[in-house]
């Protein structure tokens, strides 16, 4: 008999700092990510610390960390009016993905 292991979802989440700069990161879990960085606790990504009050902007579900790696890297290498657009649902992932309402 042959199982099939059925991949756990990996989220993607763009952050906005204080600075209007914006964060990009991968997770399984995006709500318990999120807090970490928003407490600034040593879980908090270094590049968030001291940057609050830090808002959440997006938050997409991807099939596999797999899809999650590329589609981080694809975001990371576009520009700021680019991920501007992917927040407000103009331009789309070029990955299979579902936007999670937060």
């Amino acid at each position: 008999m042959t199982y099939i292991k059925a991949e756990t979802p990996w989220f993607l989440y763009i952050i906005e700092t204080k600075h209007r700069q914006l964060y990009t990161g991968i997770t399984l879990d995006w709500e318990r990510r999120i807090n970490e960085h928003k407490n600034n606790n040593k879980k908090s990504a270094k590049a968030l610390r001291g940057k609050g009050p830090l808002l959440l902007k997006c938050v997409v579900k991807l099939s596999s960390k797999s899809d999650a790696l590329k589609a981080e890297l694809w975001v990371k290498k576009n520009n700021k009016t680019m991920k501007e657009k992917i927040i407000e649902g103009t331009i789309d992932i070029p990955f299979q993905h579902e936007k999670v309402p937060f």
